[in-house]
């Protein structure tokens, strides 16, 4: 069997890392595809050696030579399966009748970004995979399972925290710190949106300075006035990072469910916050963000009084325990999908509780 990963952003690579190591310990071939923007070459140069690189930014004037690359790329690897998540890993899959599997957790409630995103892909796509939580229903393709793509790499049963991550950071052992993270918003599913303004980075900063140490992680420029604060790590630390903060804030979703998924408060600032599935969830029913869809100044506060609460984190790691009981290992469930396809699609669609087999091990926590 031959496999082929098409990875646009850190938050994809981070997903299938675990998945692709196991699928080649167990003889699978795999071929990465990475596009060439941003963090996600950064990420994938610290992290991976052999891989093919792809177009820039996702802009669809380029779609077309993306298109043709492409084609080109999967005559020559011939493989059985491609994971993509774009028109243009689907079309020339379609077109040379190999199968394209998808998993994606992004509400698709934006009628712009609905049309331009996916409205054409799914018609190109065998199988789509996405979290319980997602509002919406996609037909017969369709496969819905109980866990967040970032437990892919979180869950205890394949992250564990480096504990020279404070040393690196310049802190003493005791000292607590708070992660700021902000989003670039460029991609297509940010279309018409926005998270913090720079004043607003400026006052979080300035603030939240009164009572920890204060590391910004940010996809987009910051005000001259705070740029000493930016972390100066590899990429593949973020996690270790996010894990030690008392707190993150962020305007961007990933890196929130990921502190979830490590038992560190975070809270939300954007305008979907409200209606997105897996954010829905993580506030109401397992208490671990706090979101907002207006008002920065509403997030300060908030952060203000989180920070000031005495033994924080050991509350939100009984949170996080729960989470994880309820939660199946997505990893595992994503190998055994592959590895059987397509009849572990046909086992889904009449039993989907078969995904149950895949509990999240409670021995590692």
């Amino acid at each position: 069997m031959k496999i082929i990963f098409t990875i646009n952003t850190p938050a994809q690579l981070h997903f299938y890392k675990n998945i692709i190591g196991i699928l080649k310990n167990r003889g699978i071939e795999v071929k990465l595809i990475i596009r060439n923007y941003g963090e996600t070459k950064i990420l994938a140069d610290e992290i991976i050696s052999d891989y093919y690189i792809f177009s820039g930014k996702i802009n669809f004037l380029h779609y077309p030579k993306d298109i043709l690359y492409l084609l080109k790329l999967y005559k020559k690897i011939k493989p059985d399966v491609v994971i993509g998540s774009l028109i243009y890993d689907a079309i020339p899959a379609n077109l040379l009748n190999i199968s394209l599997i998808t998993f994606m957790d992004s509400t698709i409630l934006d009628k712009i970004s609905f049309f331009l995103n996916f409205r054409f892909f799914i018609n190109f796509t065998d199988v789509i995979i996405t979290p319980k939580t997602i509002e919406n229903t996609l037909g017969i393709k369709h496969l819905k399972i109980n866990s967040y793509k970032e437990l892919a790499y979180l869950s205890p049963n394949y992250f564990s925290p480096d504990g020279d991550i404070r040393t690196l950071l310049g802190l003493d052992r005791d000292e607590e710190y708070v992660l700021l993270r902000f989003n670039a918003f460029d991609a297509v599913h940010d279309l018409g949106i926005g998270g913090f303004r720079d004043h607003d980075k400026i006052k979080l900063v300035k603030e939240l300075e009164k009572y920890a140490k204060v590391f910004i992680s940010s996809e987009a420029g910051v005000p001259d006035s705070i740029k000493d604060r930016v972390l100066k790590l590899p990429k593949s630390r973020i996690h270790d990072v996010i894990y030690s903060a008392k707190m993150l804030v962020a305007d961007t979703g990933t890196m929130v469910t990921e502190a979830a998924c490590l038992g560190t408060p975070a809270i939300m600032f954007h305008p979907k916050v409200k209606i997105m599935g897996n954010f829905i969830e993580l506030e109401q029913k397992y208490q671990l963000i706090f979101g907002y869809d207006s008002n920065p100044e509403f997030v300060i506060q908030k952060a203000l009084k989180l920070i000031q609460i005495p033994n924080l984190k050991q509350e939100w790691q009984k949170r996080r325990e729960r989470l994880l009981k309820d939660k199946i290992d997505i990893t595992a469930f994503m190998v055994w999908f592959l590895e059987n396809y397509p009849e572990s699609f046909r086992m889904m669609k009449e039993r989907p509780e078969i995904q149950e087999r895949f509990k999240i091990s409670t021995s590692n926590f």
